[in-house]
């Protein structure tokens, strides 16, 4: 066989593959289209804007249907009720009164990824880095700062050691602060530089200050960090995921415990007292809550619906340890609560 038939019968053999894994690829997401399309919608309500005038919820939708993936809106006072639907889909999203972080992953042969700042119209405004799979994202209060965490390597928080993420902050008018893994880490007085040391999940304080979760070692952090002096510290061990109340005096997060690997129970921290409060959640919970209000934590649960489709709910709990845990909004992912 000569030479150039050999590069000939090769070039076939990869063009082959690469149309049965296309093919592939557009059958599973014909069939996925197929399931969403015939399953029933959520009550819907087309008074975006109005409902956008009042306290509201903002989130990614999971109810199967024409619907699945966008992101939604109901008002604070019937949560559970009919939802408005925005034209924007998204991994994970969050929200102020005036604007937007959407996070998207593109499915294909190559999967891209790409985070964009929406305004009260849902009209993206600027492009933002994303270098990975998305993970978290959060807005400061007045919607100044935004910060998204994505996979580099690995898909879950599963085992620390074992992924690896990046977090950057960057300011809503475009300037890029940084990715706080650079910042300069201190623990228990001594600077952190083990190559794998890793930060994510980062919940703003104001204008300069914010908490995240830091690892190294096997162990996590929460961490308090200033992005002028580009520092975080550590307050507390087995802290993932924190969220700073409204009334800034407490974190909800997630810890792993004595539970087995990939399992957390979500719990309260007391920045004041230093006190820690195991919710009345006791399912895992992998996800980064939303404060309510001061005394409610929210936080998105996954289920697997009759059809087999992934789908979550939107559970809200007592963050002082009592109560029982209620469904706030059915067939909802990633709430950010506005008012």
């Amino acid at each position: 066989m000569t030479l150039r038939l050999r590069f000939a019968l090769l070039a076939a053999i990869l063009a082959a593959s690469m149309l049965g894994a296309g093919g592939y690829v557009w059958n599973v997401r014909r069939e996925q289209a197929r399931t969403l399309a015939s399953a029933t919608a959520a009550p819907t309500r087309t008074d975006l804007a109005g409902i956008r005038a009042e306290p509201h919820v903002v989130f990614r939708s999971t109810a199967l249907g024409e619907g699945y993936g966008k992101v939604a809106v109901v008002p604070l006072s019937a949560p559970s009720g009919a939802r408005a639907y925005t034209p924007v889909s998204c991994e994970r999203v969050y929200a102020t009164a005036g604007d937007a972080i959407c996070l998207y992953a593109n499915r294909g042969l190559v999967t891209t990824y790409k985070a964009e700042l929406l305004d009260g119209s849902w009209q993206a405004t600027r492009d933002l880095p994303l270098t990975g799979l998305p993970s978290r994202t959060r807005l400061s209060r007045d919607g100044s700062l935004v910060a998204t965490t994505t996979f580099i390597a690995g898909d879950s928080y599963t085992n620390p050691g074992e992924f690896s993420t990046r977090t950057v902050v960057t300011r809503t008018d475009g300037k890029v602060i940084g990715d706080i893994e650079k910042f300069t880490l201190t623990v228990d007085g001594k600077v952190i530089t083990a190559a794998d040391k890793n930060m994510w999940g980062v919940t703003f304080a104001g204008d300069d200050e914010f908490y995240a979760t830091a690892a190294s070692g096997g162990k996590t952090w929460l961490v308090r960090g200033s992005l002028a002096k580009r520092t975080v510290t550590a307050l507390h061990e087995d802290v993932e995921c924190p969220s700073l109340s409204p009334d800034g005096t407490r974190i909800a997060f997630k810890k792993h415990g004595d539970l087995p690997n990939g399992k957390w129970r979500l719990s309260v921290y007391d920045l004041r007292t230093g006190t820690v409060t195991e919710l009345a959640e006791t399912r895992s919970v992998d996800d980064q809550a939303e404060w309510l209000d001061d005394d409610t934590v929210l936080y998105g649960l996954a289920r697997v619906s009759g059809t087999g489709a992934a789908t979550s709910d939107v559970w809200r709990v007592p963050a002082d340890g009592t109560g029982t845990p209620q469904v706030l909004i059915p067939d909802a992912w990633s709430p950010a609560v506005v008012r």
